[in-house]
C-alpha cells in the first residue's frame, strides 16, 4: 500500500521529506502518524537505529516503517532513512559532538562537566534555532501580534519562565498584554476579553500542559489568532495556532534548558515592539 504517492516520487533530501511529512500529517492513519511524529522527532535515531529499536521506540510495528516509507513515495525502509543518513553527513559541524563526547566522558559526574555539558546543549539548542526559523514566517507572527490590542501569553510548567519573560519585556515595550495565569484559578475569566482584535502566543513542550491546550482552543475558537512555540510539528497546538515555530532544546543528562526559547521569545518581543513603533 503507499497511499496513491507514486514510488519514484520520493522526497531527495530531509528538507523535501520534512516538507512531505507535514503536507500529509493530518492524512496519515494512526500508527503511520506516530512514526511521523517519532521521525521527525528523532531524526538521529531514525539514521542510526535499525527497524526493529526504530519500531520499538515509536511503538508500532518494523512492518508499519515500511508502509510508512512507501505511503511517502520510497520502495522501502532502507530508502527512507538513507535520507536520514544523508542529512547527519550534510549537517555541519556543530556541538552535537561535544554533547556526545560529555555524555560519554568518564568524568561526567564532576561539576566542571556538567557545567560544559549544559552549556554545551544551550550553544547546541540556539545554533538550532538560528538555521531553523525561516525570516518569512518569522515577519507574519510579528506582524500579526503587533497588530493586537492585547496579546494574551499562555504556558504551564516548563513553558511558563518563557511566558513571564514574555510579560515582562511587552510590559517595558509598553506594548498591552496578559499572562493567562491567576492563583485563584480565573483564567478563563482573564480570556473572556479576548476577541479577534487580540493576539495570543501559545508555549507548550511535550509532554504539552493540558490547561495551555485549553486555553489555547478557547482563544483559537473566540477567533484570536494563535501564534504557538512548541517543539514538534505533531505538537497539538500546531492546529490551533495560525503561525507555530519548532525549537526543540538539546538536552544533557535529561535536562533541558529554557536557552533556545528564551532568545527567540526575546527577538519576537522586540521585532513587535520595532513593529509597533514604524506602524503607529
Amino acid at each position: 500500500m503507499n497511499d496513491g504517492v507514486n514510488t519514484g516520487d520520493a522526497p531527495k533530501n530531509f528538507h523535501s521529506l520534512r516538507e512531505r511529512i507535514l503536507e500529509r500529517r493530518n492524512l496519515f492513519p494512526k500508527r503511520l502518524s506516530q512514526v511521523a511524529a517519532f521521525a521527525l522527532d528523532n531524526p538521529d535515531e531514525m539514521a542510526f537505529g535499525t527497524a526493529a529499536s526504530i519500531a520499538a521506540r515509536a511503538h508500532v510495528q518494523p512492518s508499519t516503517l515500511v508502509r510508512f516509507a512507501q505511503s511517502i513515495g520510497y520502495a522501502g525502509f532502507s530508502d527512507l532513512q538513507a535520507v536520514f543518513r544523508e542529512r547527519l553527513r550534510e549537517r555541519p559541524s556543530t556541538y552535537d559532538e561535544r554533547l556526545q563526547a560529555l555524555r560519554s566522558d568518564a568524568s561526567r559526574d564532576s561539576s566542571a562537566a556538567i557545567l560544559g555539558g549544559v552549556i554545551a546543549a544551550a550553544q547546541y539548542s540556539v545554533e538550532s534555532v538560528s538555521s531553523a526559523i525561516g525570516t518569512q514566517a518569522f515577519e507574519k507572527a510579528v506582524k500579526a501580534l503587533a497588530a493586537a490590542e492585547t496579546i494574551f501569553l499562555v504556558a504551564q510548567r516548563r513553558s511558563f519562565p518563557i511566558a513571564s519573560y514574555l510579560a515582562y519585556t511587552f510590559g517595558k515595550l509598553k506594548v498591552r498584554n496578559q499572562l493567562v495565569s491567576s492563583p485563584f484559578g480565573i483564567e478563563s475569566e482573564q480570556m473572556s476579553f479576548a476577541t479577534s482584535r487580540d493576539a495570543a502566543i501559545a508555549i507548550s513542550f511535550s509532554p504539552y500542559a493540558a490547561p495551555s491546550m485549553e486555553h489555547a482552543r478557547v482563544l483559537s475558537q473566540a477567533g484570536v489568532p494563535v501564534v504557538s512555540i512548541t517543539d514538534s510539528a505533531f505538537s497539538p497546538l500546531v492546529p490551533l495556532s495560525k503561525h507555530w515555530f519548532e525549537i526543540a532544546e538539546a538536552d544533557f543528562a535529561g535536562f533541558r534548558s529554557l536557552s533556545a526559547s528564551i532568545a527567540f521569545a526575546l527577538a519576537l518581543a522586540i521585532a513587535v515592539g520595532e513593529e509597533r513603533t514604524r506602524t503607529k
